[in-house]
């Protein structure tokens, strides 16, 4: 299981609490997180990701393990302490302006 930190926008429109578990086909991968949280919750299509390019929203940013993955490439293999689900996968809406 890999556990995911939603924010409270997408929790929302989800209808689901903070933290999310799901089950992700090794090697565990950003694209293949996001591929099961669009399956497991087809309202969040198209708000992580484009629906037709699949990039990250601009304002979207992913983290784990004290690292900024966001700008990963969706087949990389995301580190094993989240692969094993000790540490979640955190799905943050970045702010913008001064």
């Amino acid at each position: 299981m890999i556990r995911v930190v939603l924010p409270p926008h997408l929790r929302t429109l989800a209808g689901v609490g903070r933290e999310v578990a799901l089950t992700v086909a090794l090697p565990a991968t950003q694209g293949a997180v996001l591929d099961a949280i669009e399956a497991t919750y087809p309202m969040l299509c198209g708000t992580i990701r484009d629906a037709t390019t699949r990039r990250r929203r601009p304002l979207v940013r992913f983290f784990a393990c004290e690292q900024d993955l966001s700008h990963d490439p969706p087949d990389a293999p995301l580190p094993e302490a989240v692969a094993t689900g000790r540490e979640p996968f955190l799905i943050v809406g970045a702010m913008a302006g001064g």
